[in-house]
């Protein structure tokens, strides 16, 4: 999961903190310490992941591009020039565009922003922006939510009191809240001072860049493995009584399942000492038969291991988790009944290979042949709404078909909880009720009235006539005398 820094570089950054008696500094230098030692951790422990520099004020510039060299980052920290007054927008637009350009929209993202808490002023101040942002056009719109995942950590170089005699603790939460909520707003305790900067940072690396250690078991064979990034708790949404499910940190190798994305690279640090690595052993295997490796992560929650090439020279040992129960995957039934060939009555894939028990058919045949409505496009509702006014206008000899065209967009509508469709439908019925021509039959008027009816009682949502199994039939009339 990479992580994108966005550092305030406004004047207000500037302003001076007296750390005890010693000579001033300013919070550019509270927010620098802090990020130095996050920068300290992540070489230790995230040392496979990706991370981006970013500094802002009105405008913003992409300082650092995504790197495993922290000694870049650090030094481009130390490099740090003040700008003009805080855009928080802005910036947040160029946090998509770099990470949707080396990303796309589908990895997930943790964007860091360190800033004091001022907001800004007049236009363009994230005050003005957040108060703006449910009036503007689509070529205008607020960059968040991003269209990747995203987490977003609000690095605040000023304390929680600071910030809530005015309105600045409420225009974050609200920021945070645009993201998607999955993040959180830190400030420091107690007086600014590189003590308070640190605990404030330890708590992030705590919440969010602590390392996951865990051991993988096969048979008499285990290793000690580190999951980057770090599995996150899941929740079923299914269940009566949901509870978050956490990856054990014993995992066992029984082809059976696991989490996010583990990444752990053969490399010297892991070959030192010339002691066996059963990860480095498995790893290779899996490279050169092109296999994957089931495994499991806890009661009913399998996983699998697979070797993914990151370039030419390097690949990672990858982990994919499954969705917890019985059987994640249809089509190869219950993890649990599955074993060695050996222990079979006779070879499931043949003696030549010509067959295989894969993938397993369902108990229950399923019908693909039912007439079930879908519109993908207006055009395919256009036609179905024209063939209902086609069939009207050739009442009464066409009234089975009419029904049989109102009854199926009428269910469609209802399944959808598109109320509005059978409004609009009835308002079409009604009008054509009084095109009528003179020599039209009757029963026609009749018909088309009743339909109408009954299309606007369904569209008020009421139990009783918006049974979704009911059918509208044609009104009884008789016109033989």
């Amino acid at each position: 999961m990479p992580t994108v820094v966005l550092m305030d570089v406004s004047l207000s950054m500037t302003r001076p903190v007296s750390l005890d008696g010693s000579d001033e500094f300013q919070r550019k230098n509270l927010a620098v310490h802090g990020l130095n030692m996050l920068f300290e951790h992540m070489a230790s422990n995230y040392r496979l992941e990706f991370t981006s520099l970013m500094a802002f004020s009105s405008l913003w510039e992409l300082l650092v591009p995504f790197t495993r060299d922290y000694n870049a980052l650090q030094e481009a920290l130390g490099n740090l020039e003040d700008y003009d007054k805080t855009c928080v927008e802005a910036a947040l637009n160029g946090v998509s565009n770099v990470v949707q350009q080396e990303w796309g929209s589908a990895c997930p993202c943790q964007v860091v922003l360190v800033t004091d808490g001022s907001l800004g002023i007049g236009k363009g101040s994230l005050r003005h922006s957040l108060q703006t942002q449910k009036h503007r056009g689509d070529d205008k719109k607020f960059p968040l939510p991003f269209p990747f995942p995203t987490k977003l950590f609000i690095m605040s170089v000023a304390n929680a009191e600071e910030l809530q005699m005015t309105d600045a603790m409420d225009n974050l939460e609200e920021l945070l809240r645009l993201s998607g909520g999955d993040g959180q707003i830190f400030t420091m305790e107690g007086p600014l001072c590189m003590k308070s900067v640190q605990a404030m940072f330890g708590r992030l690396i705590d919440h969010a860049y602590s390392p996951f250690h865990a051991v993988l078991h096969c048979g008499n064979l285990s290793s000690d493995v580190q999951v980057f990034p770090r599995p996150e708790p899941i929740v079923m949404d299914e269940e009566v009584e949901p509870m978050p499910r956490s990856v054990n940190i014993e995992v066992d190798e029984v082809g059976t399942g696991t989490t996010d994305e583990l990444e752990e690279e053969p490399s010297a640090s892991q070959m030192a000492g010339k002691s066996p690595n059963f990860c480095v052993l498995l790893h290779g295997s899996l490279k050169v038969e092109g296999m994957v490796a089931l495994v499991q992560l806890g009661p009913e929650w399998y996983g699998m291991l697979y070797s993914q090439a990151d370039s030419k020279k390097k690949s990672n040992l990858m982990m994919s988790l499954f969705e917890p129960g019985p059987e994640p995957l249809p089509w190869l039934g219950k993890i649990t009944h599955l074993g060695p060939i050996s222990e079979a009555a006779e070879n499931p894939y043949g003696e030549d290979d010509s067959k295989s028990p894969f993938p397993l058919q369902p108990s229950a045949k399923r019908s693909y042949a039912q007439n079930v409505t879908v519109w993908i496009k207006a055009s395919g509702l256009q036609t179905d709404v024209q063939k209902i006014l086609r069939n009207a206008r050739k009442l009464p000899d066409k009234t089975q078909t009419f029904y049989k065209e109102l009854n199926r967009l009428r269910k469609a509508a209802l399944a959808f909880g598109f109320w509005e469709l059978l409004k609009g439908v009835a308002d079409l019925l009604e009008r054509e009720c009084t095109l009528l021509p003179d020599s039209a039959h009757p029963d026609a008027a009749f018909q088309l009235s009743h339909a109408a009816q009954q299309l606007k009682l369904a569209s008020t949502g009421d139990s009783q006539y918006a049974a979704f199994d009911h059918n509208i039939a044609p009104m009884h009339t008789d016109f033989s005398s």
